[in-house]
């Protein structure tokens, strides 16, 4: 009994904290609405700060951390999402997939409008998603689908044992991205409590535990690529990047990245050279392979990751899909806007003489712009250490997200689990202020639904201030010291 109670006598701040957070957590998940924003930034602006004081105080406990993480998670096990409407949809494909249905063939008003009733809870389920959700082809690639499948599958009549099953499907993929996040970690000989800024942050349990948002199978197949290509395992590693792209195509981004870890010769002498169909290469890490056999290894990583792509879309694979989802992927730069930064400036300067419909032409020149600075990043920045590399990945990421037309909050889950590996903390600033955003629906009921500029301005503002200081300002401060 006395040992009982010095421990805890002695963590006292540490289970107050974590108490303060279920509590927290609970009120989030059962007694919000998301156009309550005072509630809404009181809960989140406090989970933050308990989150930041829990790693301060236990940061050594990575084991008291990890119980933690599944504590709070499963706090939302039995809520419906009340932050985003997505996974509607999300239920709709499964349900169509296991009726038979190609999803990307169809949309969903298309049923509706002609009175036909698919799937289970039709009605239900398009009056969740919305009207424009409805209207628009699905854009979420093979593995996504099969997420949405094993959800429909378990809980085909009901839309909250879907969501059970599709949460319990991001948690595994949380804690598998724990399990190789920590191995990464300990290899590049970063602290192990790195990750819980990203497993224990307040906005990835809210977005993905509780707003289902399967970027959290996205990064967990990221991060278990990034770990079998330091270990050398690159034919895995190729496979299990395709299935990470296969969940969401954001990583597609980073493929030209690879260029300078494959071809430099410091760190080839790290990665197994058994390439398919070739008896050369480097035998025990110790000896250098020749530039032919470094570019043959790198078109054979590109190869088996276009391949498997390639052939988890194959199932659905039609003249009409590519049409489909070419047309949806294409709403993202020319038709959808939200919580945008340099394009919002932009936009604004177009307005002043042209007047309309700056969209249509800003979003055509976007894409070119963010080309232009990944080839730039890959071929003139050095990119050859794995620190490097992973940072790379975040300022190519980083540079997407400040000139695309869209930053929906949970986009910043792949730039929080990137830096967790580098020295940069402004994707942790950012994933507390994208709270901001949310206010966007303060005038959902109202006339006027635009976004409130200044808010969004005040996002933006903190998050550009944090990344030029940290970016550029301490850089050359340390360069003038040590004059």
């Amino acid at each position: 009994m006395q040992l009982n109670s010095a421990i805890i006598k002695l963590n006292k701040v540490p289970l107050l904290l974590a108490l303060s957070s279920i509590l927290l957590y609970f009120l989030f998940a059962f007694n919000l609405v998301r156009t309550e924003y005072i509630k809404l930034l009181f809960l989140y602006i406090t989970l933050f700060f308990v989150f930041y004081n829990l790693i301060k105080h236990l940061k050594n406990q990575i084991t008291l951390l990890t119980w933690l993480a599944f504590i709070f998670r499963g706090v939302f096990i039995l809520a419906i999402p009340n932050l985003s409407q997505d996974f509607y949809r999300f239920i709709w494909d499964g349900r169509m997939i296991l009726e038979g249905i190609n999803p990307y063939l169809h949309t969903v008003k298309s049923f509706i409008d002609s009175g036909t009733f698919p799937v289970a809870q039709s009605q239900e389920l398009y009056t969740g998603m919305g009207q424009l959700n409805a209207s628009h082809f699905t854009n979420y690639p093979p593995i996504n689908q099969l997420c949405f499948s094993i959800a429909a599958l378990f809980a085909g009549k009901s839309i909250l044992g879907s969501a059970i099953i599709m949460r319990l499907l991001i948690i595994v993929a949380d804690f598998g991205t724990l399990y190789f996040g920590k191995k990464l970690l300990t290899k590049l000989n970063i602290p192990i409590y790195n990750i819980f800024w990203y497993i224990l942050n307040p906005f990835i349990i809210i977005e993905l535990t509780g707003n289902l948002h399967f970027e959290g199978v996205m990064i967990f197949f990221l991060i278990w690529s990034l770990y079998l290509l330091y270990i050398g395992k690159w034919q895995w590693a190729a496979i299990v990047l395709a299935l990470s792209i296969s969940v969401k195509l954001i990583p597609l981004i980073f493929l030209p990245l690879f260029f300078q870890w494959f071809i430099s010769k410091k760190t080839n002498s790290s990665i197994s050279s058994n390439i398919i169909g070739t008896t050369q290469g480097i035998q025990g890490g110790k000896k250098n392979s020749s530039t032919l056999s470094r570019l043959t290894k790198l078109v054979w990583f590109y190869a088996i990751v276009g391949i498997t792509t390639i052939l988890l879309f194959l199932p659905f694979y039609s003249s009409e899909f590519i049409n489909n989802y070419s047309k949806t992927v294409a709403l993202w730069f020319q038709n959808f806007e939200f919580n945008a930064s340099i394009y919002y400036i932009a936009r604004s300067i177009g307005y002043t003489f042209r007047g309309y419909n700056e969209i249509a032409i800003i979003g055509k020149v976007t894409p070119i712009i963010v080309i232009v600075f990944i080839l730039i990043t890959t071929f003139l920045r050095k990119n050859k250490s794995f620190i490097e590399l992973i940072t790379a990945m975040l300022f190519v990421l980083s540079f997407y997200y400040f000139t695309t037309t869209t930053v929906h909050p949970w986009y910043v889950a792949t730039l929080l689990i990137l830096s967790v590996f580098t020295k940069y903390k402004f994707p942790l600033v950012w994933s507390a202020v994208i709270i901001l955003s949310y206010l966007a629906y303060v005038n959902v009921d109202k006339a006027d639904k635009s976004e409130n500029l200044w808010v969004i301005a005040l996002e933006y503002i903190i998050v550009y201030g944090i990344f030029i200081w940290e970016v550029f300002i301490k850089k050359y401060q340390k360069k003038y010291l040590s004059q």
